[in-house]
């Protein structure tokens, strides 16, 4: 399994039009590594789980990548 009980509960519940969770959800769904998303958005594990679990929105800088990644994800499906 590639995401902690925990993270998959706090993903959950988390606010689903929160374009991290959005992201969370998806990864989850499709076993997406946790390091394959820093590696490719660079940013650390902590803020793909504050992003996941609803805690941090995605920053505006970021979120043109994080939507770019997110389609990239659906296509490979």
């Amino acid at each position: 399994m590639a995401y902690s009980k925990k993270i998959i509960r706090l993903n959950a519940d988390a606010d689903p039009t929160l374009m991290g969770v959005t992201l969370g959800r998806l990864c989850i769904l499709h076993s997406v590594p946790v390091n394959e998303i820093c590696r490719d958005l660079d940013v650390s594990k902590a803020a793909v789980y504050r992003w996941f679990t609803g805690k941090h929105e995605v920053g505006k800088h970021l979120r043109s990548k994080v939507d770019a990644y997110y389609r990239s994800i659906l296509s490979r499906a």
